[in-house]
């Protein structure tokens, strides 16, 4: 029979372990790779930060991190998403992560943080978006099944927002503001139950700031 001194040590022990589990990602210039955005170390409101930007008009522009192979598993991040001062009337501060980046395409889900506090409700229901490339924009998506990628959560533009992203075989579920719930839950990822890597997001006409980057692998 255990004890309870020994069930506590087990405890800690988990805890210390599962603690463990959680990677930092470098942001060090150096280890980043651009694909289609440019990007510079910042620090915004007080936080060491990278600054991404100059997205052109497709979906294919992310800050690749140097993380390795990502599967099954935890990603977390704070983000901030705002509109460059010349940016489309379109632009709404798209700001995300992609996963399992490959070189024929990725996973993405991302903000858009000018849609969830407008007077318009059918506006603010797409604040949050899934896609996936090739083939899955989020007009197709829209299209082929509204609403079910696509939903709201209350964000303000230009603010720090928690976000995390939980993977497993071919369902991803995005968790925002710490919340135990998630606010979106993709179960028939495009690309299947498939590998890769990670980057940091964002659309055209939008300036983006990152930071405090952690993994946790689940494989």
């Amino acid at each position: 029979m255990k004890t309870t001194s020994t069930l506590l040590i087990a405890a800690f022990m988990l805890t210390i372990g599962s603690a463990q589990a959680q990677t930092p990602v470098s942001l060090d210039p150096a280890s980043l790779q651009p694909v289609n955005v440019e990007f510079e170390a910042a620090v915004y409101q007080g936080r060491d930060a990278v600054r991404v930007g100059g997205a052109a008009d497709n979906q294919s522009a992310y800050l690749a991190l140097e993380t390795g192979t990502f599967h099954n598993g935890v990603i977390s991040l704070s983000l901030v998403g705002d509109t460059e001062p010349d940016a489309p009337g379109f632009a709404r501060g798209f700001v995300g992560l992609a996963f399992r980046t490959a070189d024929d395409g990725f996973e993405a889900i991302y903000l858009r943080p000018k849609n969830a506090r407008t007077d318009n409700q059918l506006q603010r229901n797409h604040s949050v978006q899934y896609i996936s490339e090739p083939g899955h924009t989020w007009d197709s998506l829209r299209a082929a099944s509204p609403g079910v990628y696509e939903t709201y959560v209350d964000l303000e533009v230009g603010v720090w927002t928690d976000f995390r992203i939980e993977v497993e075989g071919e369902t991803a579920r995005l968790f925002v503001h710490g919340s135990d719930q998630p606010t979106l839950v993709i179960t028939d990822l495009k690309r299947g139950d498939s590998e890769g890597g990670i980057g940091l997001w964002v659309g055209p006409g939008t300036i983006a700031h990152f930071a405090d980057v952690t993994i946790e692998r689940r494989d």
